[in-house]
């Protein structure tokens, strides 16, 4: 098998048109299909706007069960342009069960298997704890034909935990569908750090775990429906990282783009070699993570 895997990365932004927003992913899907890639990732919720950004109870009209029309039209895509895709979906479950789920679909079309969300913010314009319900399949890799995949979603970006136990249970890379960007009242200051912490914190999960990560963020400026605030400027800057931190790609931060390179996964095995952090690890010490909080 090739240590080599090409991957796709679409980048973009959304609008209220559902129908638009789904052409673009599949237009972002086909173009990197033509580049030659064999993993194509999407961004968090890439069927729709970014609807956390107040709490509205229309928004739950979005959601789609799983299976459903909405993973119709993405097996088809990955069948059709011969790749692994990574989807981002609003799922309904049942009546007042809702998730924030990746779907992942095989070269052939079939749902290789699906992620929830396991953390879910309640932040000012990041008001998903009223939309999503916790993940409840915990954090177990997806076996495809290109690998096992540790899909996580956005927030779960910020917990080591999360990237741990997805590289024990021996997912060969990292992926974060994402939405993330700054809320419109914050200072420059702030943002500025924020980003920082963002871009830092997902490097470091490469690093502790000899991973590759993928992070697809949306990009463009998305409203606030109900004016209470001024919106949010997605980040964009999808970005690659080798599993000793390297950026081996990042988009612009206000493009649209169809972005494909190689990750060399060899570089996993080279590198747990010389940094062996899995074998130095004192799990009989490790007791207290289980834990809230230690008085």
């Amino acid at each position: 098998m090739s240590k080599t895997l090409r991957v796709g990365l679409v980048q973009q932004s959304n609008s209220p048109d559902k129908n638009a927003n789904i052409q673009k992913s599949l237009d972002g899907i086909a173009d990197c299909a033509r580049k030659g890639a064999q993993l194509v990732v999407l961004q968090e919720l890439h069927c729709g706007i970014y609807f956390c950004q107040a709490e509205d109870t229309r928004m739950f009209d979005m959601a789609e069960p799983i299976p459903g029309p909405d993973t119709e039209v993405f097996s088809r895509a990955a069948r059709e342009n011969g790749v692994v895709l990574v989807s981002s979906l609003f799922e309904k479950r049942a009546p007042g069960i809702y998730h924030n789920t990746a779907v992942v679909f095989e070269k052939d079309g079939s749902i290789a298997g699906k992620y929830r969300k396991m953390h879910i913010p309640d932040d000012p314009a990041y008001y998903e704890k009223f939309y999503f319900t916790p993940g409840d399949l915990g954090f177990q890799p997806i076996q495809t034909s290109v690998g096992k995949l540790g899909v996580l979603v956005c927030w779960d970006q910020w917990y080591p935990e999360a990237a741990r136990l997805m590289a024990l249970a021996g997912a060969e890379m990292l992926i974060y569908p994402t939405a993330i960007g700054w809320e419109s009242s914050d200072p420059q200051e702030e943002k500025n750090r924020q980003h920082d912490a963002w871009y830092t914190i997902q490097r470091g999960h490469a690093v502790a775990n000899g991973l590759p990560v993928i992070t697809v963020n949306r990009t463009g400026h998305e409203p606030d429906w109900t004016d209470v605030t001024g919106g949010i400027q997605f980040w964009g800057q999808s970005f690659v990282a080798g599993p000793q931190g390297e950026i081996l790609y990042k988009a612009s931060s206000d493009q649209e783009e169809n972005i494909v390179l190689d990750i060399d996964k060899q570089r996993t095995e080279d590198v747990r070699r010389i940094w062996p952090f899995f074998r130095d690890r004192r799990i009989d010490f490790y007791d207290g993570l289980t834990k809230r909080y230690i008085d």
